[in-house]
């Protein structure tokens, strides 16, 4: 049985060699036949050499070099293209997360068939509390707005089966965002619980901002319910308007109030401005990705894929 592992790289340059060393040590006496694809994700380091060093120790290690920084989703797409296992995995290389809590994940799959997928998930997360926070009002949030369910804490750390793989595989979208997409393809999950591992070397890629800007991915991607929430505010402050109307018309015929004068009139301008640019924001979200969506661009580009077979890159 090939369990193919997927591994994303971005500036690993000091990981790469504890990364390798710590699988060899967890796979040492399972009964698996290993395939490593790592991917080098446009990194400006020393990255490349590293992973291109392993080809001398190995004779199941790929390494596909993209022409620049695509991103994590494009990496995990290229590397399960690039797969032929019974059994992918995906586990990032900064030894966060452990081999061999991908080990005991594995062994779960094989032991439940009614299972396609064992997701790992963080049952207390070392962070902020304004992260945290964040965090959870996140999937709060998007359980609500979305048709396909996420589970708080679970990662893109995971083991599954080919045929979940291959589902993966089949979907074409330019804009993608796994956590979603691992629920959208369907198939039997098993949610196992895991503490993740100070990083070995280096600091996290990922900021606030670009953390804010993929949960507006997530929530874009997977539901039409903000526009549906701009169209309800839309008519909620027509009908305030249409109802403010009436009753300046009925104040000035009955009481003789004068109506009001230049304060109201700029506070109303501004608030009703606001909410049409909030709306035409949200509107532009789903328009700029079904722009992009229509180009059909491909989701990245390889420079080369090494590996051990030749000393040339292959085509």
């Amino acid at each position: 049985m090939v369990l193919s592992l997927v591994v994303p790289c971005y500036n690993e340059q000091a990981n790469i060699s504890l990364f390798y060393d710590a699988v060899k040590q967890a796979f040492a006496s399972a009964p698996y036949e290993l395939e490593l694809v790592f991917i080098n994700d446009g990194s400006s380091d020393q990255t490349l050499e590293q992973l291109k060093g392993l080809l001398e120790k190995e004779t199941c290690i790929k390494v596909i070099d993209f022409s620049r920084n695509f991103g994590k989703e494009a990496a995990m797409l290229a590397g399960l293209q690039h797969t032929t296992g019974d059994y992918v995995g995906i586990i990032d290389a900064d030894l966060q997360q452990s081999p061999d809590t991908l080990l005991d994940m594995l062994k779960v799959l094989q032991n439940n068939p009614q299972y396609d997928c064992v997701a790992a998930y963080q049952k207390e997360r070392k962070e902020g509390k304004v992260l945290g926070f964040f965090k959870r009002a996140f999937y709060q949030i998007i359980n609500r707005l979305a048709d396909v369910p996420f589970t708080n804490g679970a990662s893109d750390f995971r083991v599954f089966t080919r045929k979940m793989a291959n589902a993966m595989i089949s979907l074409p979208e330019y804009f993608r965002f796994s956590k979603g997409l691992f629920s959208y393809v369907g198939f039997e999950t098993y949610f196992y619980p895991y503490e993740a591992q100070p990083r070995a070397h280096g600091e996290s890629k990922w900021s606030f901002r670009k953390l804010f800007g993929y949960a507006i991915e997530g929530i874009v991607s997977f539901s039409t319910a903000p526009l549906r929430f701009a169209t309800i505010l839309g008519l909620l402050f027509s009908a305030a308007s249409f109802v403010y109307l009436i009753a300046v018309i009925i104040e000035k015929l009955t009481f003789g109030v004068d109506v009001a004068g230049y304060p109201t009139i700029v506070v109303l301008i501004l608030l009703v401005g606001g909410i049409q640019l909030f709306a035409l924001g949200i509107i532009g979200e789903y328009l700029g990705r079904s722009y992009m969506e229509t180009k059909s661009r491909p989701v990245y580009f390889i420079r080369d894929v090494y590996t051990n077979e030749t000393d040339k890159p292959e085509a």
